[in-house]
């Protein structure tokens, strides 16, 4: 086992530097760069002045050194002006003793995270508050999704072909079928509109980062818990209808085993171990999947500063959130590959 983390630690560390890499690459190519000299100093620039301003900012050296100015892996780039030096990892302008002084290398691997455009402030501090605000909204969908998902997929496979089987595959089937920004329009509309007369919630859920309730706060988790709950229960049904067919499950049949011990005791670990990748691979979905959810009610989370940076060219915001998400998506299918060897002792790793 510590040889098959040690193993994938390793691919993750390599496909986390080709995934930076390729949003890096595609983040400072020059039409970006030009929209951000523009943004930043005068969309009346000349390209000789967009070239002047890129160079005395860093953007104008090669991609890979930026790569790895960025990374934290190569010394920061420094201009000296008439007024003193400037870099990456010197603030303002200051003396040649201040910059000889200052850190030569000031990328991510030292917790550098740069500076946003957008927000004008520190992009480490932007991505650690809007992730906790959409880490408590990912625990409250996981918290309705998940245990729902099971319980309907359980139900259905435990008799396959039965009436509530069919029930709970069409409420699935629908509710998989229909994307968050229809089912949050419709619940927007219905309940707290209005014209209709339901004005049971909150239309937005701004105040849900200050003073989260159930008024402010159940319409967002249930436009996104929803969408999910449909595939996992899919999923649950077919593995769980798999095995209620098995051999070992017949026997426990004619031994005389009762229907509801034959489903505990028997069928539902068994059951459980297809479900549990899916349910892994919520996580990369819920960060990066609410990006809809989070505008449509106006909550301030991690993927509503996606958008924030995407739409205003916020290169830095951008790459650090690219970082969070990578990050995200190759931990949790590590622990998913760890967890599913866990649970399936017929599995081994060659």
């Amino acid at each position: 086992m510590g040889l098959f983390i040690l193993r994938r630690t390793g691919v993750m560390i390599l496909t986390a530097l080709c995934l930076t890499f390729i949003v890096f690459f595609l983040t400072n190519l020059y039409p970006n760069l030009e929209k951000l000299a523009k943004t930043q100093g005068n969309f009346r620039m000349t390209d000789e002045a967009v070239t002047s301003w890129l160079n005395s900012n860093g953007y104008g050296q090669p991609t890979a050194v930026k790569y790895g100015q960025w990374l934290g892996v190569l010394p920061g780039w420094t201009l000296t002006t008439d007024d003193g030096e400037t870099g990456r990892c010197i603030t303002g302008v200051v003396s040649a003793d201040e910059a000889a002084d200052a850190a030569r290398f000031c990328g991510i691997l030292q917790g550098e995270w740069g500076f946003s455009t957008r927000f004008k402030d520190d992009v480490a501090s932007i991505v650690w508050e809007r992730l906790g605000n959409t880490g408590y909204l990912m625990f409250w969908v996981l918290m309705l999704m998940v245990p729902s998902a099971l319980i309907i997929g359980v139900l259905a496979g435990m008799r396959e072909g039965s009436v509530t089987d069919r029930s709970l595959s069409t409420v699935s089937i629908l509710t998989t079928a229909t994307p968050e920004y229809v089912s949050g329009v419709i619940f927007i509309a219905v309940f707290t509109s209005s014209t209709v007369g339901l004005k049971w919630f909150k239309g937005t859920a701004t105040s849900a980062m200050d003073n989260p309730t159930f008024e402010n706060f159940f319409l967002p988790v249930l436009t996104i818990a929803l969408y999910g709950m449909g595939y996992i229960a899919r999923m649950t049904r077919a593995s769980m209808t798999e095995v209620m067919t098995a051999q070992y499950i017949r026997t426990a049949r004619l031994k005389g085993v009762s229907f509801h011990n034959i489903v505990l005791k028997h069928a539902l670990r068994n059951a459980l171990i297809a479900p549990f990748t899916v349910i892994m691979l919520q996580f990369p979905w819920l960060l990066n999947g609410v990006v809809i959810v989070e505008t449509l009610f106006n909550y301030k989370g991690f993927g509503w500063i996606l958008v924030e940076a995407a739409g205003n060219n916020d290169i830095e915001l951008l790459l650090a959130i690219s970082v969070v998400s990578v990050f995200v998506v190759l931990v949790t299918q590590l622990i998913s590959d760890i967890g599913y060897v866990y649970l399936n002792p017929r599995i081994r790793i060659s």
